[in-house]
């Protein structure tokens, strides 16, 4: 399901993951002790985030908590309001944090896991760019560099795409340059959840925490369209058509 209509080569992708990858991450997250979990989303687009990322990011936060984890979103100011509607603790990171700054958030929050949703990362040629290979470099906080170093500290890390170009693409990079022929991001993670669109990845995350653990997590589409609302009012924008509108990458939800 979350690889129906796929335009932008992710069903090039499929043929080199696991059969059941979606389940298989959830899996590995759920098995982890209960404690800590960062989150991090917030992608540029025309001066803002767009749409696609803080949706699914909440609802695994909101997930999370229900089933005892204490979720925690690493973002920047383009997604200033965003998580606090949903009552979820946020860490804002300047554009210009370095590496050192989330070294110090590793040390404060402790976390047992990471998870990327929608969020653009380094790439081959060591810079951030958008679906068009334009530079945002400027306008991204260095938030990958978390996923760096929890991962050389053995800290479970998701990374959830559908572009090429996000935190845990890494884990195919050679693939999406002989296939994609894109200039990849290189920042690779425990688990890669790929999709037609990352939000769609993230929904199918807390289909299989509810399946896996038997507890109600799982919001109607009517609470996710109240949720898209509410962000596109604080500036969110489809990043597709670069509108303020409470669409996903063209698509309704």
């Amino acid at each position: 399901v979350v690889m129906q209509h796929s335009a932008r080569g992710m069903n090039v992708l499929r043929e080199h993951m696991s059969q059941f990858y979606v389940k298989d991450a959830v899996e590995k997250l759920l098995a982890l002790p209960k404690g800590t979990v960062l989150l991090t989303t917030g992608f540029y687009v025309a001066g803002h985030a767009e749409t696609d990322g803080p949706a699914g990011t909440a609802t695994v936060a909101t997930a999370l908590k229900k089933i005892g984890y204490q979720p925690v979103i690493i973002t920047d100011k383009l997604c200033r309001g965003f998580f606090e509607v949903k009552q979820i603790p946020v860490c804002y990171v300047a554009f210009d944090a370095d590496q050192q700054v989330f070294n110090d958030i590793l040390k404060k929050y402790q976390p047992v896991a990471c998870i990327s949703i929608e969020r653009c990362g380094i790439n081959s040629k060591d810079e951030y760019a958008n679906m068009r290979s334009v530079s945002i470099t400027a306008h991204t906080a260095r938030i990958d560099l978390l996923f760096t170093r929890a991962n050389q500290e053995g800290i479970y890390t998701i990374g959830v795409g559908d572009g090429g170009n996000e935190i845990g693409m890494g884990n195919l990079k050679h693939v999406i340059e002989d296939k994609l022929s894109l200039v990849p991001c290189v920042v690779e993670t425990s688990s890669l959840i790929i999709a037609t669109v990352s939000n769609w990845g993230a929904y199918a995350m807390v289909s299989y925490m509810q399946r896996l653990t038997g507890i109600h997590v799982l919001p109607s589409f009517q609470e996710i369209k109240q949720y898209l609302d509410q962000i596109v009012r604080l500036g969110s924008v489809d990043g597709v058509k670069k509108e303020n509108i409470s669409t996903v990458d063209g698509f309704p939800i």
